[in-house]
C-alpha cells in the first residue's frame, strides 16, 4: 500500500527555501524580501481558503493572488507601483521553482507568471539642498554620537557606499594615506576599494583616531552600529534639519550617483564609483535633464 504523503505547508517550505538561500550566500536584504513576499502569499492563501500545501498550489491560485488587493495595494491602501508587484512576481516564481526542483511539489505552478513590462522610475535621491542641510545640522552637534553620524552620512554622500557596506567597515579597512577604504561587504560577498574625498576622509580619520581594530561606526556601548539604528538616526537628523520629505539611507547613495553622472556624463566612471558589476545597474542614473534636452534641440 502506497504511503500517504505528509503535506508540506507553505511556512515549512519557506523555512527550507530560506536555508537554501543562506547556503547560496544570498544577502540578508534579499532573503528578507523573499520571506516577506512568501509570508504575504501565505496570509492570503489562508483568507482565500487555498490549501496550505505547497504541492497542491495551482497556477490559478497564484494568478488570483497576484490579481488580489493583497498583492497590489500597500498597507495604507494606496496601489503599489508596478515595479513592486514585479518584485513580488519574481519572489513567487523563485520560491515555487525551488519547491519543484527540490521535489516538494510535482510541478512548478508559477511557470505561467510573467513580469509586467514597465520602466523603472527615477532614483529617489536626497536633493542636494537637503543633503547640505543634513550635514550642516549634524556638524553643529559635537556629541560623540553626532560625530559618528556626521562621518557616516558624509561618507555615504561623498563615496556612494551602501549602508550595509559602510557599517561593515573595520578600522584596518580605512587607508588614510591613500584616502581609500576597503569594503568587504558588497553584494555577492565581493570586496572592492573605494576612493574617499579628502574632506570625508578627515572625518573618518578623526573618528577612528587612537583605535587599531574593531568597527568604524559603533554605538555608545562600543558595539557595531546596526542598520536599523542608523536609519532611525538619519530620520531624526533630517527632521532636525527641517527636511520634511522621507529619505532612506539608500537615498544618500542615489544622491552621490546622480551627482557623479551629472558632473561627468560618464556612465562607466559612475559605474566604477558605485562598484556596480554591470553597467546595466548604472543606467538608471543616465537621465537627461529638461534643460539638457532643450539645449540640444536648440543647437540642431
Amino acid at each position: 500500500m502506497k504511503k500517504k504523503r505528509k503535506p508540506l505547508t507553505l511556512a515549512a517550505a519557506l523555512d527550507r527555501f530560506v536555508l537554501q538561500l543562506e547556503a547560496d550566500g544570498r544577502s540578508p536584504h534579499t532573503i528578507g524580501q523573499y520571506r516577506r513576499h512568501v509570508r504575504l502569499l501565505t496570509r492570503w492563501a489562508k483568507s482565500a481558503r487555498v490549501p496550505d500545501d505547497v504541492a497542491r498550489i495551482r497556477p490559478e491560485d497564484l494568478a488570483r493572488f497576484l490579481a488580489s488587493g493583497a498583492a497590489r495595494t500597500r498597507p495604507d491602501g494606496r496601489p503599489k507601483k508596478e515595479t513592486a508587484v514585479n518584485a513580488l512576481r519574481s519572489s513567487v516564481k523563485t520560491f515555487f521553482g525551488f519547491a519543484a526542483r527540490a521535489g516538494y511539489a510535482p510541478s512548478d505552478p508559477s511557470h505561467l507568471i510573467r513580469r509586467a513590462i514597465c520602466s523603472p522610475g527615477p532614483p529617489r535621491a536626497l536633493p542636494e539642498d537637503d543633503a547640505r542641510k543634513l550635514l550642516a545640522t549634524v556638524a553643529r552637534d559635537r556629541s560623540p554620537e553626532a560625530r559618528r553620524d556626521h562621518a557616516l552620512f558624509a561618507l555615504m554622500l561623498g563615496a556612494g557606499l551602501r549602508l550595509g557596506s559602510a557599517l561593515g567597515l573595520d578600522v584596518p579597512d580605512v587607508d588614510v594615506a591613500r584616502s581609500e577604504i576597503v569594503v568587504r561587504r558588497l553584494k555577492r560577498n565581493r570586496e572592492d576599494r573605494f576612493f574617499v574625498p579628502r574632506k570625508e576622509m578627515a572625518l573618518l580619520r578623526s573618528l577612528v583616531r587612537g583605535r587599531t581594530s574593531g568597527p568604524v561606526f559603533v554605538t555608545a556601548e562600543g558595539r557595531r552600529l546596526s542598520a536599523r539604528h542608523a536609519q532611525r538616526r538619519l530620520a531624526e537628523w533630517l527632521s532636525r534639519a527641517g527636511v520634511e520629505r522621507h529619505a532612506s539611507p539608500h537615498a544618500l547613495r542615489h544622491a552621490f550617483a546622480m551627482r557623479v553622472y551629472a558632473k561627468t556624463g560618464d556612465l562607466l566612471l559612475t559605474q566604477r564609483a558605485l562598484g556596480h558589476r554591470s553597467v546595466g545597474s548604472t543606467l538608471v542614473y543616465a537621465r537627461s535633464s529638461d534643460q539638457a534636452v532643450r539645449s540640444a534641440l536648440e543647437a540642431i
